[in-house]
């Protein structure tokens, strides 16, 4: 996904958030003032985030100054990418393709030996369960034991069964249904 497409994505997503602040105002106090509900806050345009940290300070944006930083970056990305400063090489990247939102790590670092233990737990529940109910499964059928295979090699012959690469072909060096 671009950064175009991403940015166009936060945008898409940005009134949905204030129309829903004012709607859950509304519902709770009971009269809807369109005017005491804005935002008095001055437009995200006007307020500049620096870029130079914007790994360390992404976490704790808002949706606002996320969209400012957006909007700061594709401006600079349209200047010539020689005259762009390491630092907004870095947040122009970060904004892209950094491990947030959908890229964001399902298990933090350090808990590996946590993830480890669950699997390994999980497995040997499952073991566990197995081996239980393999305990309480009936005896194996009487057809299921080396004479009974032997027998049906022998009438497997007699029958004449597959006589043109199995049992009853001319030189069969198999073992037919013996395992």
């Amino acid at each position: 996904m671009s950064s175009a497409a991403a940015l166009r994505l936060v945008r898409a997503k940005a009134p949905l958030v204030r129309q829903s602040a004012s709607r859950s105002l509304a519902t709770t106090a009971g009269t809807f003032n369109a005017g005491a509900a804005a935002p008095a806050t001055s437009s995200p345009s006007a307020t500049v985030i620096p870029l130079s940290n914007v790994e360390a300070q992404w976490a704790r944006l808002n949706t606002e100054q996320r969209l400012a930083v957006h909007e700061q970056l594709e401006v600079l990305q349209k200047k010539d990418w020689k005259e762009l400063s390491m630092e907004e090489k870095r947040a122009a990247y970060y904004v892209a393709f950094g491990p947030h939102g959908p890229r964001a790590p399902v298990s933090p670092p350090g808990e590996t030996l946590k993830v480890l233990l669950g699997v390994l737990g999980v497995v040997s529940v499952a073991g566990v369960v197995f081996g239980t109910v393999r305990s309480m499964a009936p005896p194996p059928p009487r057809t299921i034991n080396k004479e009974w295979e032997e027998a049906a090699n022998e009438y497997g012959k007699k029958q004449n069964l597959d006589p043109i690469s199995g049992i009853a072909s001319e030189g069969y060096k198999g073992k037919g249904f013996v395992r």
